[in-house]
């Protein structure tokens, strides 16, 4: 009932642990899935390791929503290979967000990973805190990392999206060019805070990105404008709190879903929000989660309710 495909990747679970949230070694990523989550997308990894912006680089700016500044610190992918290599044991659907410095610093994580044996690669191209950025901003440069990257590889790629641009769209048809099997959206939105006593920014590196219940909305608004065109899956990400978010990005034409910010209510959220999907879709007589895929795309074709 929850099962879900993305290119060649089966799910038991339509929830996805996001990256950046818990997926820098094993254990922690195999207590993940053990909790009832459908894949693992690990944290960012990159050429080289890397420490990251000094604290603060996290804090609660409102219940539910967070600031953040990590700066991909990560071990570097040669370290990284260990983990991967340990949590495949397992058995389970296993993304590596990469990350690199050019195409073919890129391309080399990218192909490390595989070698080791993970199932997919997600290319962070939107870290709204860190370089890689300026590639999630144009077209032309995702077009060309995407195509060599699949060139090379031989797994599926996905490509997390800047939602920091004046049309995501055009960023996401350049992925989907080049050859990107599904899309991530979204990545966190560019924020800052300052605190009125000190008066300096509150993260040590300035700005951050904003994530959690604060940007829902927005990337609802950027998947449902995605489905309309796009011919690959997406997977819907950004300010899940609940079931009921889950199956509003399916609505608006999500092929799975993607939770971060969401785990500081604890591993069991996984295995209550598998519950609770499939009570809504028995409740409200699907047999599938991918019966509602874009059902929200319907309601220009149907009459207002006259409640008069």
């Amino acid at each position: 009932m929850l099962n879900v495909k993305i290119s060649n990747l089966e799910l038991k679970s339509p929830v996805i642990l996001a990256s950046g949230i818990l997926g820098v070694s094993y254990s922690s990523m195999k207590r993940v899935f053990d909790s009832g989550a459908g894949a693992i997308t690990t944290k960012s990894i990159g050429p080289k390791p890397r420490k990251g912006y000094k604290n603060p680089s996290i804090f609660e700016i409102y219940q539910g929503s967070f600031l953040n500044c990590v700066g991909l610190g990560n071990p570097g992918i040669d370290d990284f290979v260990y983990e991967i290599k340990k949590i495949k044991k397992y058995n389970f659907p296993l993304i590596v967000s990469v990350f690199g410095d050019s195409i073919n610093s890129y391309l080399d994580v990218a192909l490390k990973a595989q070698n080791a044996g993970c199932d997919a690669i997600e290319t962070n191209i939107s870290c709204p805190h860190a370089e890689v950025s300026s590639i999630g901003v144009n077209s032309e440069l995702t077009f060309t990392l995407v195509k060599r990257l699949k060139q090379e590889l031989s797994i599926p790629l996905f490509v997390k999206l800047n939602p920091n641009v004046t049309d995501i769209t055009e960023i996401a048809l350049a992925a989907e060019k080049g050859g990107a099997d599904a899309i991530v959206a979204i990545n966190t939105l560019t924020a800052m805070a300052i605190d009125i006593n000190t008066k300096r920014p509150i993260l040590s590196h300035g700005s951050g990105g904003l994530s959690g219940k604060a940007i829902h909305p927005v990337a609802i608004k950027k998947v449902y404008d995605l489905y309309k065109i796009l011919k690959i899956p997406i997977i819907g990400c950004g300010g899940i709190s609940n079931w009921e978010d889950i199956v509003e990005f399916f609505l608006a034409g999500a092929s799975a879903i993607a939770v971060g910010t969401a785990l500081t209510q604890g591993m069991k959220f996984f295995e209550n929000i598998n519950q609770k999907l499939e009570n809504y879709l028995e409740n409200n007589g699907f047999n599938s989660i991918n019966d509602i895929k874009g059902l929200a795309h319907n309601f220009q074709n149907q009459e207002v309710p006259d409640f008069d």
